[in-house]
């Protein structure tokens, strides 16, 4: 292992220094400080790796850290997996470029979470064992219910790999002068050896010292903003509608129409609650009293989190707008306007050297990198899972494997869905990922979410409908988005869309619930039966954890 990772850090340094030598520096600069402090961050999370990979002995380990993981730890982590890059840098460049309107998603993230708390964490803990097809297919049939919930589950997985794996690469490109190719090589590599060698103990750990730094660098930005208009969110925004217009301080100007933006609220609230990286989350603990745990610091952190990124997009439009230092003045003169350098996702960045200096741009940019990886690597470890746990050992291999065989399988799988991001990353590199993200969410919510809340608290659902509703979903979330203004219109370049609205989980998720519902209740075979009647004891178990492992019998 020790080998192993020696080769890995000497070849990857080797690809780093001899490509900024030869690739695009004289163009773009190289950040000393970003360079120094990557290496810093990838050393010690390599060391991490290599502690985790000691102490990961079996599928437990591989899986859920040992159930090990205290409920601030874990909380902390969910933090982590859940302030993605498309949150630092997505949102605080939404709220740059489109002001109030950028809260929507904020919130949208956000209101999430007491549905976990309050309805999922739990019984999701006391039911299941690595993940949320566990609960799912408790009392339902293994093999249809657990093939479709692996299937949703990858294809979220791979979705929100995209769109990680392409930031990333346009992130390290922008910074630090690397080919786009070899910077998502790079971050694909990184990501197999923390899940392959450190599985779940080791993506924890990566996460919680992500979330530390990130937390640290964009507190200093917020405040730094602060301290220039006294502390006072009036003078704030006050200089922003004058450099820009006080239409910033009014909604409308990212979601036009009810519609768009109920869907859109469907889509950020139940997508979190259906999102596998962060379901598999609750399973790290030891018991459901250290899961309601969690989703309380979680969502403290990620709400304190969101503040900040509010306040960052402001601060981007008060000190990087109109500053000729982070202006593109090619597209500024094409476009109009005050286009800024890698776009509106990079307006934080811009904002750290504006009120930090070269030091601090290093930090936040290798902060924002780790951000990347750190997701990615949760997010790999929920679909290797999805395929080991759910789809070799619990359909194909009915349950009769030993823990070592279902780890290995789940170490290939790592692999391969390494590979795919790679290659996906790199497809994807000139394409226009929003709608990647839009329908990552809306997957989880109508293919994910309705079959898990229904098998907790619905008696009479059945394998049938749960599987017939689920799929209607998912397919009419997929879709609807072919058939919307985001791919439609602007991926395929049609005139005109079929389905006007960008956002469909209004419709997918209502489509789910209605498949689920009709296709149940008309459900009168055997198997049904039994199915409905072994709820109640599914029920108990799910409130009360009497029987579920690590919960301590009344």
């Amino acid at each position: 292992m020790q080998r192993v990772l020696t080769f890995l850090i000497l070849s990857a340094l080797t690809l780093f220094a001899s490509d900024a030598i030869t690739g695009e520096v004289q163009k773009q600069g190289l950040n000393m400080s970003a360079i120094v402090m990557f290496f810093i961050f990838v050393g010690a999370t390599l060391g991490i790796t290599y502690w985790a990979a000691k102490r990961t002995k079996s599928a437990k380990d591989f899986y859920t850290a040992g159930g090990g993981i205290t409920g601030f730890q874990n909380g902390m982590a969910i933090a982590g997996d859940y302030m993605s890059a498309a949150s630092f840098l997505g949102i605080s460049g939404l709220v740059y470029a489109k002001g109030y309107d950028g809260l929507i998603y904020s919130i949208g993230f956000l209101v999430g979470w007491p549905i976990i708390l309050f309805m999922i964490a739990e019984p999701l803990r006391n039911l299941g064992k690595y993940t949320f097809a566990d609960v799912a297919s408790y009392r339902l049939r293994q093999g249809p219910i657990r093939t479709l919930a692996a299937f949703g589950s990858i294809t979220t997985v791979i979705l929100y790999l995209i769109a990680q794996i392409v930031g990333s690469g346009k992130l390290i490109q922008l910074l630090f002068g690397l080919q786009y190719e070899v910077a998502v090589i790079l971050v694909g590599v990184l990501m197999v050896l923390y899940v392959t060698f450190g599985g779940m103990l080791a993506t924890t750990w990566v996460q919680i010292v992500k979330a530390f730094l990130l937390l640290a660098g964009a507190t200093f930005m917020a405040i730094a903003v602060m301290a220039h208009y006294d502390f006072s969110f009036g003078k704030l925004f006050a200089t922003a509608t004058e450099l820009k217009d006080i239409s910033i301080m009014s909604p409308g100007k990212l979601v036009s129409d009810p519609i768009s933006a109920i869907s859109l609220a469907v889509a950020l609230m139940f997508g979190t609650a259906g999102l596998p990286h962060i379901l598999m989350r609750f399973f790290t603990v030891s018991d459901a009293k250290e899961a309601r745990k969690s989703v309380f610091y979680a969502t403290g952190f990620i709400g304190y989190f969101y503040i900040l990124t509010f306040i960052i997009g402001f601060g981007a439009i008060v000190m990087v707008f109109k500053n000729p230092q982070y202006l593109d003045m090619a597209k500024q003169a094409i476009d109009g306007g005050s286009p800024i350098l890698g776009g509106n996702d990079m307006a934080a960045i811009h904002l750290a050297h504006a009120v930090g200096g070269d030091f601090f741009l290093g930090f936040i940019s290798a902060v924002a990198f780790a951000t990347i990886l750190a997701v990615v690597s949760g997010l790999t470890l929920a679909g290797a899972s999805a395929i080991s746990h759910d789809l070799y050992a619990s359909v194909w291999k009915k349950g009769q494997v030993d823990g070592l065989k279902e780890m290995q399988v789940s170490k290939i799988a790592t692999v391969g869905l390494g590979i795919v991001a790679i290659i996906m990353g790199i497809a994807f590199e000139k394409q226009n990922i929003a709608f990647v993200v839009g329908l990552a969410f809306a997957i989880a919510a109508s293919a994910n979410f309705p079959i898990l809340f229904l098998s907790m608290y619905w008696r009479k659902l059945t394998t049938r409908g749960a599987v017939i509703g689920g799929a209607i979903g998912l397919a009419t979330a997929v879709i609807l988005v072919i058939l919307g203004p985001t791919v439609w219109v602007d991926l395929l370049k049609n005139a005109a869309p079929i389905f006007p609205y960008k956002y469909p989980a209004l419709f997918s998720v209502i489509a789910a619930f209605v498949g689920i519902y009709i296709f149940s209740v008309t459900d009168n075979s055997e198997s049904a039966k039994v199915e409905r009647e072994a709820f109640e004891a599914q029920f108990i178990r799910s409130q009360t954890g009497i029987g579920a492992e690590g919960a301590s019998e009344h």
